[in-house]
């Protein structure tokens, strides 16, 4: 079997829904799985209506039909005949939603989001396997809840794979197309869960394993995965082949196209992971798999804006060592600020680190007590591996440079721009 993975960019609108058929009828059907994401930015528009619910809004009425309206325009767009049964299926969820909104006992906000962000996916997934079968092509829709098994760490959820490969391997019909959804799984209790953010890539691995399936295709509004990002670097090239390893290098510094865990489970079976255009499915996109590191032979630029460059030296020149380092990590852990670089010297360490969470301050009035703290705010952490010397003039001209780091594969930069 193929598997392939359907973002939300991908089915954002009716034409999007008409694109994956017609991508379909160009690459082949018979013996593939679908693993689709919620429409759009359907997931922000039911993490509002979670907001809404917490803060008890007198809004929240007004955020659910906001997304019943977005699906039901899809709808028409799609069919015709306001009474094919798909308007009755996706009218289902929606009075489940409302259902739980109004019923739902349990204050712990992990679990509230999974239970109502998942809607995005059974609804999608639904519209896309009717209008399948409108077109003539016969689908099997599978509640991807009664296949992937997890524990109960909501938004977060860690696969059973034993009991997952179980359900898998005995009720996934061959020969056929079969859709289901991405980011999902339920607990023992049957409580949905969902893999954390682009769990939908770790979704389709998860399958594929388990099917011992041929490949994975993630299809993307890009021709493949390119040595840049095009809106930071004028001609980014496309990348034909990445290894495993060189693929999960690049994650770990933050190159977004594949979902670190999504490689793992692929690797272990050498199931080959492609990357192609929904906007032109025949051409070849990108392969992950074993082999060569890079074809062709390029630096690979990553690039992490809005980061945040602190120092810290002892107060009293005493070497920094790894009680004062381990510490200073489990302060970060606990502030939730995510570290991207390191670098230290015998009374001086420094991290160039993400405060998504807005907790700088909190830590730095700790840190102040045993630190002397110097820090730069909005500076720019670009990562470049395999590179040369024409890469790194490329990200250093016209800026200052605050940090360097480099080694042998890898050469890191934090700049602050000349203004």
């Amino acid at each position: 079997m193929r598997v392939f993975k359907f973002g939300g960019a991908s089915v954002k609108d009716a034409e999007g829904i008409k694109n994956v058929y017609d991508v379909l009828q160009k690459v082949g059907y018979e013996d593939v799985l679908l693993v689709v994401s919620a429409m759009g930015k359907t997931t922000n528009a039911l993490e509002v209506v979670i907001k809404n619910y917490f803060e008890k809004s007198g809004e929240l009425n007004a955020s659910v039909q906001e997304v019943k309206k977005y699906h039901n325009q899809i709808l028409l767009d799609l069919f015709e005949n306001e009474k094919h049964e798909v308007f009755t299926a996706v009218n289902a969820f929606f009075s489940e939603l409302e259902y739980f909104l109004a019923h739902n006992k349990s204050p712990n906000y992990n679990f509230v989001y999974d239970q109502i962000v998942s809607f995005g996916e059974l609804i999608s997934t639904t519209i896309l396997s009717h209008f399948m079968n409108f077109m003539g092509v016969q689908t099997q829709w599978i509640d991807v809840r009664n296949f992937i098994k997890t524990n109960a760490t909501y938004r977060d959820a860690e696969v059973d794979w034993e009991l997952t490969q179980k359900n898998i391997g005995k009720n996934v019909k061959r020969n056929m197309l079969n859709i289901t959804q991405g980011f999902l799984g339920a607990d023992e209790n049957n409580f949905t869960t969902t893999l954390g953010r682009e769990g939908s890539d770790y979704t389709a691995a998860i399958f594929a394993y388990c099917l011992n399936a041929e490949s994975v295709t993630i299809w993307k509004d890009v021709p493949g995965v390119m040595n840049a990002d095009p809106r930071y670097f004028e001609n980014a090239s496309l990348l034909n082949q990445i290894s495993y390893r060189e693929a999960i290098e690049l994650a770990f510094y933050g190159a977004t196209v594949i979902h670190p865990k999504t490689l793992q489970p692929l690797q272990k079976k050498e199931i080959p992971l492609y990357v192609k255009s929904f906007i032109n499915p025949l051409l070849k996109g990108t392969s992950v798999s074993k082999g060569v590191d890079l074809e062709p032979y390029l630096p690979c630029f990553i690039v992490k804006r809005n980061q945040l460059l602190i120092s810290l030296s002892s107060i009293d020149f005493s070497f920094i060592m790894e009680e004062n380092i381990s510490e200073i990590f489990a302060l970060f852990h606990e502030f939730k600020i995510k570290v991207n670089l390191i670098q230290n010297s015998a009374i001086s360490f420094s991290v160039c680190v993400e405060d998504k969470f807005e907790n700088f301050n909190d830590l730095n009035a700790i840190l102040s007590k045993k630190f002397k703290v110097d820090f730069s705010e909005n500076v720019t952490l670009y990562t470049i591996r395999h590179f040369d010397d024409k890469a790194a003039e490329a990200v250093e001209e016209n800026k200052v440079v605050l940090l360097k780091q480099v080694s042998r594969e890898t050469m890191q930069v934090v700049t602050k721009d000349l203004n």
